[in-house]
């Protein structure tokens, strides 16, 4: 019987789910809430067992329906994932490669993959967009950019699909003469809120209304990470780092690692994810460079 299960099945069990009821997921989808409720039920009983509770004036999800929802999220992104990559593998050659890039993210590794992108594709140009939380996406979103590497905005849009790099491991820092650094031992979210925090800002409006990692209430913004560095350098505020980017500034002493409450000792650990649309997958010169990027970013992102 399991074998009989369909994506149709399993894209309506979510879209109930997430909906709420019968009848809102049949709007989502665009159909009939008869069809929608047979469908479900035909799940149930496929499977052997009751996702919803349907006692109340609104089905809800049983433990059991809870605990599948996310398999079946899983199942559906990977076959959404599937058959992207055979979409884009169809497709002809790029005339020109576009990628936007999480300011975040190692440019060692992106210049190791260019070399080698560049053997395999000497015809195909390549534009990269250097940016940070919104401004990655927003270029994929626009179809400015084939893909991105994504890593500083946690909740990606609809339609877009990412698969896993390397991730960046993440220190906070401060200027080896800031109050902070003449602190022996652990430091107290407290103590930190007392000192301006440099923080990167967005430049789109998609995360609009979050932020991340901002623990103190006097923040200085910037755009630019490069200008985040000088600021650091000059004991204008301390923050947070990809340590790959103040290595050498803590080995010379310029810069001072923090050890601060509830964040591990070897720092935070930033996932990172190549992010394309679902309806505008990569081509074959996208594809290759993303698989490129796996195998580079591998150890080597921190």
């Amino acid at each position: 019987m399991l074998d009989g299960l369909s994506l149709d099945q399993l894209r309506t069990f979510i879209s109930a789910a997430d909906e709420g009821s019968f009848s809102a997921a049949a709007r989502r989808l665009g159909r009939a809430q008869s069809a929608v409720s047979e469908l479900v039920r035909g799940l149930e009983i496929q499977l052997g067992v009751t996702l919803f509770d349907r006692s109340g004036r609104y089905p809800r999800l049983t433990q059991a329906g809870e605990r599948l929802l996310a398999t079946a999220r899983e199942v559906v992104a990977k076959v959404d994932s599937f058959k992207s990559q055979a979409k884009g593998m169809a497709a002809g050659l790029e005339p020109e490669l576009s990628v936007a890039i999480d300011v975040f993210f190692p440019i060692h590794i992106i210049a190791e993959a260019a070399k080698d992108f560049r053997q395999q594709f000497p015809e195909v140009p390549l534009r990269l967009f250097v940016e940070a939380l919104g401004g990655t996406v927003q270029p994929i979103l626009d179809q400015r950019a084939g893909f991105g590497i994504v890593g500083s905005l946690p909740a990606m849009p609809a339609g877009i699909l990412t698969e896993p790099l390397a991730g960046v491991t993440f220190l906070v820092v401060a200027a080896a003469d800031h109050p902070l650094a003449a602190i022996g031992g652990t430091i107290s979210r407290a103590e930190l809120a007392k000192h301006v925090q440099l923080v990167l800002t967005d430049r789109t409006e998609l995360s609009r209304g979050r932020e991340f990692g901002v623990m103190s209430p006097q923040t200085w913004r910037l755009a630019d990470l490069f200008a985040k560095h000088t600021f650091l350098l000059n004991g204008l505020g301390w923050g947070g780092m990809p340590e790959h980017a103040v290595r050498a500034d803590i080995a010379a002493g310029r810069l001072v690692e923090l050890a601060v409450e509830d964040i591990s000792a070897s720092g935070l650990r930033l996932p990172m994810s190549a992010a394309y649309r679902s309806d505008g997958p990569p081509g074959p010169a996208g594809r290759w460079l993303i698989e490129r990027l796996k195998i580079c970013s591998g150890g080597q992102a921190n």
